[in-house]
């Protein structure tokens, strides 16, 4: 098991890597290269020889293999990134970008989103080196840049450009799975990670008659975009249930002694009560509104607009969010993707995933650890490219009040110090036991 040091270590870590600020406001503008360093000499002190690669200058990546006992088992990838979204000081508690430990409390931005993940690793492999441990199977350590953005600097170029660095990586773990989702009721929930949605990021460009703002314009780029986009915002999707999202649903079910009656989601959803948050938003593909450009003067009638979407699809579902997209913006307004990845299904019988969850339940015996999809997308969207099957796996006892997915990417982000020792510890015992 883990010991002090260690314990120590992760939120030192945490705290640390926070104030490396790795802001990613998308377009190239953030360079990772500090908490790249940071991570790389953590890894070289523990006996590692990491790899420090970038695309672009500043945007740094660190690759670095544990070999394991059994060397022909397949290895596994563990990776977390280092960049994260921005953050104004002015809407904080603290300042998100200081790492202060206060009652018992690390606050900053990359809290949860993903530095503890990183800080774990890094404790774990630290902790394995003082006392000579080596996992039964080669583990593929891996921070990466650029993950709140395309990811073009960090897992696309590691995967498209240096794909030895992974050879025989058959599975990886990262981010998003393993924390307390309290239900309300008392019932404490572990989900983790099997699947991911697929990410289409969307520009609508509508195209008309520029104009004088007084006169009559049948070919209005605004109103055409506009009637476009609302027909998108109102769109009502169909159910469609992936392996990984049955198998949610039937475990829920069970769990609070409903029928599992498939033929009615919706009822089903309602019947869960909060618990409903772990799947409402991956029984459909989406696609929601979130920005505007038209027009240089009130008075003038401009001859293009254009709005962006954020699409979301599930496994085995693109071609109907494609074909959908092309029935609701008409012939008068195009749509391309800004960005697309892949969505992702992962199995909840294997064995990688019952290792994960005996891990969890040997430190939160009183929790019930339930497979459920992600509704946005990580790395792993870009490492399966290298047939690596991904989940989602940062374990963290959180207590209640604490609303784990509302702090990503949200203001006065944070984590207990007693979650990253639990994360620890369950990170500990898995990758032994992997």
């Amino acid at each position: 098991m883990a010991d002090q040091q260690a314990l120590d270590e992760v939120v030192g870590f945490t705290s640390d890597l926070i104030r490396l600020d790795t802001s990613n406001r998308g377009g190239g503008d953030c360079r990772e290269r500090a908490a790249a360093e940071y991570a790389a000499a953590r890894l070289a002190e523990a006996g590692l020889e990491p790899t420090l690669l970038e695309r672009t200058e500043g945007r740094t990546n660190v690759v670095a293999r544990i070999e394991g006992t059994d060397p022909s088992a397949d290895a596994l990838l563990l990776h977390g990134h280092l960049d994260v979204v921005p953050a104004e000081a002015r809407d904080w508690s603290v300042h998100p970008f200081s790492g202060e430990i206060r009652d018992g409390v690390v606050w900053g931005r990359g809290a949860v989103d993903m530095k503890n993940m990183d800080a774990m690793i890094l404790a774990v492999v630290r902790d394995w080196a003082r006392h000579g441990v080596r996992p039964r199977r080669d583990i593929v350590v891996a921070f990466t840049a650029d993950e709140e953005d395309s990811a073009v600097d960090g897992s696309g170029f590691l995967a498209d450009e240096h794909p030895g660095l992974f050879e025989g990586c058959t599975e990886g773990v990262s981010e998003s799975g393993a924390f307390t989702f309290h239900d309300g009721s008392g019932r404490e929930l572990y989900p983790i990670a099997a699947g991911e949605r697929g990410t289409g990021w969307l520009k609508l460009t509508a195209r008309g008659r520029a104009g004088h703002g007084s006169k009559v314009n049948r070919e209005n780029a605004v109103t055409r975009l506009a009637a476009a986009v609302t027909r998108i915002g109102e769109h009502e999707w169909p159910l469609r249930l992936t392996p990984t999202v049955r198998a949610a649903l039937t475990e829920l079910a069970a769990l609070y002694g409903l029928e599992t009656d498939l033929s009615d989601v919706d009822g089903l959803l309602e019947k869960l009560g909060p618990a409903a948050k772990l799947v409402e938003s991956t029984v459909r593909n989406s696609a929601n509104p979130t920005m505007l450009d038209a027009g240089y003067k009130l008075n003038v009638i401009p001859g293009q607009a254009l709005a962006y979407v954020d699409g979301r699809f599930l496994f085995g579902a693109e071609d109907e969010f494609r074909a959908t997209l092309d029935l609701l913006t008409g012939p008068d307004v195009q749509w391309e993707f800004q960005h697309r990845s892949v969505a992702l299904q992962a199995p909840v019988d294997s064995v990688t995933y019952a290792r994960m969850r005996a891990a969890v339940q040997e430190f939160a015996p009183e929790g019930h650890v339930v497979p459920y999809c992600m509704s946005g997308g990580t790395d792993g969207k870009q490492f399966s490219r290298l047939g690596i099957t991904g989940y989602g796996f940062t374990p963290l006892k959180l207590p209640e009040g604490y609303d784990y997915q509302a702090l990503f990417h949200g203001v006065d982000e944070r984590v207990p110090i007693e979650a990253l020792h639990f994360g620890v510890r369950v990170l500990d015992r898995f990758l032994r036991t992997a």
